[in-house]
């Protein structure tokens, strides 16, 4: 049966999809983690996990577990220094906040597919929407960013190797400390035959378990062009802005009334 979007029905499909885009933004205690936006930062504690390693391209699996839930949104992600991009499917997303009825609705808004955008170094986040040749535009802030490096000393201590995706890797606790003798403490799998690349990283947060996978891994700075919106894509100056007008579009081609 073919969902028809109401404006009542606009709100919560609004907050599924914000929460989507926000689903990894920083948590108490994380210390810089995660963005807007799924995956994690190279910035804060994070920039001792990752090392030198601040512009590459993967494929990259994020896992959530908090008790017996469990949220596997699977994407692509490429990052250069301050800015990163993030691409992933909603039909994908399993275990996710969004329930069936608004993941159907988001298809047929032509919204289930995204690409999230933060540009550090212009301190903006572009949500992108390719189905709708569309994309909304909020300013962004890491403040993580700012902090230099001698803010943070990485404790790490090797438990072991283990093969993660067929490469061989040292395992690794990596306990992170700043300046406010804040700890915050990974487990990290650094692939020997890929420069040492975390291509596995584990946390805990706030009663949450975070894991990052990272697959058919590109080392090296991505095209500039990834980090930007497509010129030929209309802009908004919010996500609920572009819902609204695509809304509006579709009840017209329907020939129904707005409620």
């Amino acid at each position: 049966m073919k969902i028809r979007p109401t404006l009542q029905g606009l709100l919560p499909i609004a907050l599924c999809l914000s929460c989507m885009h926000g689903l990894a933004q920083p948590g108490a205690g994380v210390g810089g983690m995660m963005r807007p936006g799924p995956g994690p930062s190279t910035s804060g504690a994070m920039k001792k996990v990752f090392g030198k390693h601040t512009a590459f391209t993967a494929d990259v699996e994020m896992q959530i577990v908090m008790g017996e839930d469990k949220i596997i949104m699977p994407g692509k992600m490429a990052v250069s220094d301050s800015n990163s991009r993030f691409e992933m499917d909603v039909a994908e997303m399993k275990g996710g906040p969004m329930p069936p009825q608004a993941i159907e609705g988001v298809k047929q808004m032509g919204m289930d597919k995204t690409i999230t955008i933060t540009r550090g170094d212009k301190e903006l986040m572009y949500m992108i929407y390719p189905g709708l040749k569309a994309y909304a535009v909020q300013s962004f802030k890491d403040p993580e960013a700012a902090r230099p490096e001698s803010d943070f000393e990485a404790e790490v201590t090797e438990l072991g190797k283990e093969t993660v995706g067929g490469r061989p890797c040292v395992k690794n606790r990596v306990v992170v400390t700043d300046k406010q003798a804040r700890k915050h403490t990974f487990t990290v799998w650094n692939a020997t035959d890929l420069e040492n690349f975390p291509v596995q990283i584990e946390t805990a947060d706030a009663g949450a378990t975070l894991t990052w996978i990272f697959k058919d891994v590109k080392l090296g700075k991505p095209d500039a062009a990834l980090f930007d919106p497509p010129a030929d894509y209309k802009k908004y100056d919010s996500l609920m802005a572009l819902m609204q007008d695509q809304m509006m579009k579709r009840m017209q081609q329907e020939g129904g009334t707005p409620r």
